[in-house]
């Protein structure tokens, strides 16, 4: 199964924690649920070109926090914070809550999934081969010092009249090992012959701990060392 199941789900609880963090009673729960989706899509509409990896949003009593983790903080801020400003009230509008707004930069965005795989998805629609943007994704993570990273990419690839499934992979991707610290995402490319799904997953080193917030704390500490080589395939489907 843990060749199947989203690996982020398989690991809440274990080593990894939700994105949002909070607790809310049953009559609550799915207005607060709908805003998180709201905002979530507000943020990745508005700020496209930012690189967003994760929006955490955490609701302690009456207040609402939102922390953008992204790759180019930059563009968020603005000049002189203006830009980040107009965004916050702009949230603010969108729930009753007091709104704190955190910007977290991500500085190796070779390393993270979700960064990898809209990279790759905007190569595709710019009309890049999927097998160099496959290439050039896998061995800028694993120079950055990743572990193992396995990229696919399915549909009607190349144009081609039936659509198939490739994938690349370099070092290993342990999807079966709980304390395996896997980033996953995924992405869509829309292309003239149709929509094409990227999935991206990303293996930096191994947690311990037995700890749902370990990974956090571990998130800018990469292990070193050469990983062992691995090989691509096709599947059509």
């Amino acid at each position: 199964m843990g060749q199947k199941v989203n690996p982020i789900g398989m690991r809440l609880q274990v080593n990894r924690t939700w994105d949002s963090r909070w607790y809310a009673d049953s009559k609550d729960f799915g207005d607060l649920l709908l805003e998180d989706i709201k905002i979530r899509e507000f943020i990745k509409t508005e700020c496209k070109q930012a690189g967003i990896a994760r929006v955490i949003i955490e609701r302690p009593h009456k207040k609402c926090r939102v922390t953008i983790h992204t790759a180019r903080p930059g563009v968020i801020i603005g000049k002189k914070g203006a830009d980040i400003e107009v965004l916050r009230k702009k949230l603010a509008s969108m729930t009753d809550s007091e709104l704190h707004l955190n910007i977290v930069e991500v500085r190796k965005p070779e390393l993270d999934a979700q960064l990898v795989a809209e990279n790759i998805a905007q190569q595709l629609e710019r009309r890049v081969s999927f097998r160099r943007a496959m290439k050039r994704g896998v061995q800028s993570a694993m120079r950055m010092g990743s572990l193992g990273i396995r990229v696919n990419v399915a549909g009607r690839l190349g144009g081609a009249e039936i659509a198939r499934t490739e994938w690349y992979r370099e070092g290993r991707v342990p999807l079966h090992t709980l304390r395996a610290d896997i980033d996953y995402a995924h992405a869509e490319a829309m292309t003239p012959y149709g929509i094409i799904g990227i999935k991206v997953w990303i293996f930096k080193g191994e947690i311990m701990e037995h700890d749902p917030s370990a990974r956090e704390r571990k998130a800018q500490e990469l292990q070193d060392g050469p990983a062992p080589r691995g090989a691509g395939g096709r599947r059509d489907r």
